[in-house]
């Protein structure tokens, strides 16, 4: 054969091995968790649309499974390129070795740039100063309360402060037929209000390099003994057990404020019809006194690569298109997840509800939880365990915050180990 017809065959072969007929893609794996599965398909086809040449292929995953596969997936090398991530869990896949650090992305990208982000959102994606999520949408906590409760009480405006709060808890129970009823819904069995509160405290909750819980610190035990306060003066319910239907509760005044985040507006909508339509309305939470502003929870999903995708530069135009402003605001008229991007809050339909106001406004103040592989354990099997002891004074508050540092100085032991021998 001369070389001619040899180069020839080479040629051939190689146009037909490399797709000539464009029909070839590149394939981008998406997991994404809960509702959010299904709501994104109607947004992918117009970025398929621009990109020709990428498809997008969505995996739904319930949120009780989640963890699991996602761990199993990083055991057998078996991850997709792309994935959503509860903010909080983040920690352990960054301890997994599984997550591809963003910074160089960001720093070449016209899209996504920190500035357009609310900056404690931004921040619980951010570990040993390396970036390893882009915030896709958001949520944190506030005040759920009724206006016409209160000014009853003889307050005109939300609370403000620690002191305010627990005034007007004071005179709502005060108030004829309330004696029965409570001022304010502070469940003993969840965990956000006790370190909401804690954080407000100025509490890092655990100590040197979180190896060590600060629980019994000065700064928590003063907003522990604040909260418990409230039900051991029957100022609020212990928990599930008085209160199995929060709406229906709010809507019959059986309490009047409630700590809870942006999923909750539709349903109280749903609940506070007719004469109670403008009888309850949102806030930012009270801070420690009137110099501070209350913080609150750092909440959310997050987008992230994993760093064994093969597709890194096609992911990353893809999270740069579910980053952009019209794209986040059509995902929150979809599934109602507010958007990261702070650009997408001057549209009429957020800027236009002044139920979500107070979130924007609380967006400004919020903190991360100690970013740790270990925290969800500490406050779902610990922190929530002695805060009931706490409220049902089968522990004095002393005795129940030395115990639940004593637990998650355990569950923190590998972390010592680990942290000591690097």
């Amino acid at each position: 054969m001369n070389r001619f017809l040899s180069s020839s065959i080479l040629l051939i072969l190689f146009t037909f091995g490399c797709g000539g007929s464009g029909d070839d893609k590149i394939v981008i794996d998406f997991w994404t968790l809960g509702a959010e599965g299904e709501y994104i398909l109607e947004l992918i086809p117009a970025f398929e649309k621009e990109n020709p040449g990428i498809e997008v292929n969505v995996q739904q995953i319930p949120w009780t499974a989640a963890q699991e596969k996602l761990i199993t997936a990083v055991a057998s090398d078996n991850t997709p390129d792309l994935c959503q991530l509860g903010n909080t869990w983040i920690p352990q896949f960054v301890a997994l070795n599984s997550l591809e650090i963003l910074d160089e992305y960001v720093s070449s990208s016209d899209q996504i740039k920190k500035e357009n982000y609310f900056d404690g959102i931004w921040s619980t994606n951010i570990i040993e100063n390396k970036l390893y999520g882009i915030p896709w949408y958001i949520d944190t906590r506030v005040l759920f309360y009724r206006t016409d409760v209160l000014a009853e009480a003889g307050l005109n405006h939300p609370p403000q402060t620690w002191e305010e709060l627990y005034d007007v808890s004071k005179k709502i129970k005060e108030i004829p037929g309330k004696k029965d009823k409570y001022a304010i819904y502070l469940p003993a069995n969840e965990w956000a209000s006790f370190v909401i509160f804690g954080l407000q405290a100025g509490s890092t909750i655990l100590k040197n390099n979180n190896r060590y819980g600060n629980f019994s610190g000065s700064k928590f035990k003063k907003a522990f003994e604040f909260l418990v306060k409230f039900h051991k003066q029957g100022l609020a319910p212990i928990g599930i057990s008085q209160v199995t239907n929060v709406y229906q509760a709010f809507k019959d005044e059986y309490f009047a404020m409630y700590i809870s985040g942006p999923w909750n507006i539709n349903e109280f909508k749903k609940w506070m019809t007719e004469d109670l339509k403008d009888k309850w309305m949102t806030a930012p939470l009270p801070g420690p006194d009137e110099n501070t502003q209350g913080v609150s929870l750092a909440g959310g999903s997050s987008l992230v690569m994993f760093n064994n995708s093969e597709k890194k530069i096609e992911t990353w135009k893809f999270i740069e298109f579910l980053s952009r402003p019209s794209i986040q605001l059509n995902f929150y008229k979809l599934v109602n997840s507010l958007p990261a991007v702070k650009d997408a809050w001057n549209d009429s339909t957020l800027a236009g509800d002044k139920y979500i106001h107070a979130f924007y406004k609380q967006f400004h103040h919020v903190a991360a939880t100690p970013k740790i592989p270990e925290w969800e354990r500490i406050v779902f099997s610990k922190l929530q365990q002695y805060a009931e002891f706490a409220v049902r004074g089968t522990m004095t508050t002393d005795e129940a915050l030395k115990a639940l540092d004593e637990d998650v100085n355990n569950i923190l032991e590998k972390r010592r180990w680990l942290l000591e021998n690097e």
